[in-house]
């Protein structure tokens, strides 16, 4: 075994995407097989038009797969990027300085994972194992 195997960024990369984007898969489907109702009640509480959730499905899913596959990579995390932004600021705004009391984490943890992880992504791209590699929307 190669004695840098353990120094590889590309592989970082790699299981960073297959993170990131895998297990934001998960609540793409959630929405695709049972509806974005729910984040259109917030939306039409906030007094803005319901359609604005299938970007929020569109973002969690195209995104997502991108992600995955390596497939312009920083233009799929800024997006991701945005859409966790935006659901922060929706859905977690009220617990953003909270620690979270069964657990003692950070109340918006999860989500910060989600739009850190993109982020980096965001900066570094997909590395050697993408699709897309060695153009600027990598």
């Amino acid at each position: 075994m190669d004695k840098d195997f353990l120094r590889d960024n590309d592989l970082g990369l790699l299981l960073l995407r297959l993170t990131v984007g895998g297990l934001m898969l998960f609540h793409g489907v959630h929405k695709l097989i049972y509806g974005v109702s729910a984040i259109e009640g917030m939306l039409a509480g906030m007094g803005l038009p319901g359609f604005i959730a299938y970007f929020s499905l569109a973002a969690e899913l195209l995104a997502s797969v991108l992600i995955v596959l390596g497939a312009w990579t920083r233009v799929a995390s800024v997006v991701m990027v945005g859409n966790m932004a935006v659901a922060i600021l929706m859905a977690h705004l009220s617990v953003i300085f909270s620690v979270d009391p069964m657990t003692g984490g950070w109340a918006i943890e999860l989500p910060m994972l989600y739009l850190l992880g993109a982020a980096v992504l965001c900066f570094t791209g997909g590395g050697k194992y993408a699709l897309t590699k060695g153009h600027v929307t990598d």
